[in-house]
């Protein structure tokens, strides 16, 4: 026989169930890349005004230590990488949804230096100058602002003369950091991460590439709530979201 008692404490309960479904129902967790950091903070800031109830997550690295990641079971909703060859391995691993990966950014690589260096760096022949000691290179087995400075590096042919000057780095920012505290004469990052220290790295000039530094994104296929991941990957495609990249200095895919 049901009490008041046992009644109020019922609805108490259920009330809780309730409350922490709808918490859970509007929250996803996103894994970028690293370069995407400030954007997607102001991103997911914007996305959550306009969704009330929403929580967005982030979690930000290399993109392929965020692979590695959601590989070993991290709880991941979206997924935003800074290549495609990344994104490639997602999709391989059955890590990502099949049709639902959209490019939604476009980025440059460029060569900085700290702010007061004296080095004169107008192309990729000039790191082979003797006062250049130290350059930072993101592993290219997992960072993809590594491999996209292997690729341009090979093409030059000067990838064995520079990888031995190389100070490895485990992501973009961390070469960024070397670079502004003057601990290598030079670095290969991309334009919108140089552009967050302009005060302290200055661009040397703008890496050639013969591919696209494209970025993709897709819902993951353990999402815990894929209908909030497909509204979070839509607004980045959405004119609000491509703007807040735009400020950031990404362009459009």
């Amino acid at each position: 026989m049901l009490t008041p008692t046992s009644v109020k404490k019922g609805l108490v309960v259920l009330a809780a169930l309730v409350a922490t479904g709808l918490a859970h129902a509007g929250e996803v967790t996103v894994s970028a890349a690293a370069s995407l950091t400030n954007a997607f903070k102001d991103v997911a800031q914007r996305y959550e005004a306009q969704h009330p109830g929403s929580r967005v997550l982030l979690n930000f690295g290399s993109s392929g230590a965020v692979l590695q990641q959601m590989a070993k079971g991290a709880p991941v909703d979206v997924f935003a990488s800074a290549d495609q060859e990344t994104m490639d391995m997602a999709e391989a691993q059955g890590l990502v949804v099949r049709g639902e990966r959209h490019d939604f950014a476009r980025n440059a690589l460029v060569l900085v230096v700290p702010s007061d260096s004296r080095q004169s760096l107008g192309r990729l022949d000039d790191l082979m100058q003797p006062a250049v000691q130290r350059v930072a290179i993101g592993n290219p087995a997992s960072v993809p602002v590594g491999r996209y400075a292997k690729h341009a590096l090979e093409a030059a042919k000067l990838w064995s003369d520079v990888s031995s000057k190389a100070v490895s780095t485990q992501n973009v920012r961390q070469s960024l950091d070397y670079v502004a505290r003057g601990e290598v004469d030079a670095g290969f990052v991309y334009a919108t991460d140089a552009a967050v220290m302009k005060d302290k790295v200055r661009v040397a000039f703008e890496v050639p590439l013969d591919v696209a530094i494209a970025y993709p994104i897709a819902r993951t296929v353990g999402s815990a709530n894929a209908e909030e991941a497909q509204r979070f990957v839509a607004f980045v495609l959405s004119p609000t979201g491509q703007a807040i990249l735009g400020k950031y200095g990404f362009q459009r895919p």
